[in-house]
């Protein structure tokens, strides 16, 4: 319970933390940050660490002189994408293992056909797509494994989407992070970024079985 009230409090006061970190340690944040979302993106039980948060006050602290902005923002790429790497690496290799590619009870060769098929096809969009997504990033690259997703496709969308993911909100954090409402109003910011995309999952999710159903 206290572990999960700290993890609580570390989420929705990111930027404390942080900046208690930094005044405490120096440049031992970088390797932090690197870990965190290493892990985040690449450890598949582990979805629940902050992401989009992270970035974004990261970017924040970027702006006012506190972290390289520079240095974080190649360090964070370098997280994302090894840690999207490591985890469809796992699926890759303990998919085949687990399952032992025949028809049984926990394996239907023919659904992982199917299912390899609309990743090959669409599984591109679906990689940068779950970038944003909080959760969906963790399990996406390790579907994309399991699906045996090609190497070379993997990569080119998983830099693609580490990219647009790191770049684009450590970017808005040290340009608008600072901006006075946005200080006095961080704590409904971060809980927006992980309610808002976790509701238009559970909607997609709706939709796709109520069509599902009606078929």
């Amino acid at each position: 319970m206290e572990l999960a009230a700290f993890l609580i409090d570390f989420i929705l006061h990111i930027d404390k933390h942080l900046e208690t970190f930094v005044n405490s340690y120096g440049t031992w944040v970088y390797a932090l940050l690197f870990l965190i979302i290493f892990v985040e993106t690449g450890v598949v039980v582990m979805p629940f660490l902050p992401g989009d948060s992270l970035l974004f006050v990261v970017g924040t602290m970027c702006g006012v002189g506190l972290l390289s902005y520079p240095l974080a923002l190649g360090l964070l790429f370098a997280a994302a994408v090894l840690g999207n790497q490591s985890n469809y690496t796992i699926g890759h290799y303990f998919g085949p293992k687990v399952f032992q590619w025949e028809d049984s009870r926990f394996f239907n060769k023919r659904a992982f056909n199917l299912t390899h098929a609309f990743y090959e096809r669409y599984g591109g969009i679906t990689i940068v797509a779950a970038r944003f997504m909080p959760f969906l990033r963790t399990f996406a690259p390790f579907v994309a494994g399991v699906s045996q997703m090609t190497r070379s496709k993997f990569t080119l969308y998983d830099v693609t989407g580490g990219a647009l993911w790191v770049g684009g909100i450590v970017t808005v954090g040290y340009f608008f992070g600072n901006v006075p409402f946005v200080k006095a109003h961080l704590d409904k910011i971060i809980w927006a970024m992980i309610l808002i995309p976790g509701l238009l999952i559970l909607f997609g999710a709706w939709k796709a079985r109520r069509k599902a159903a009606s078929v």
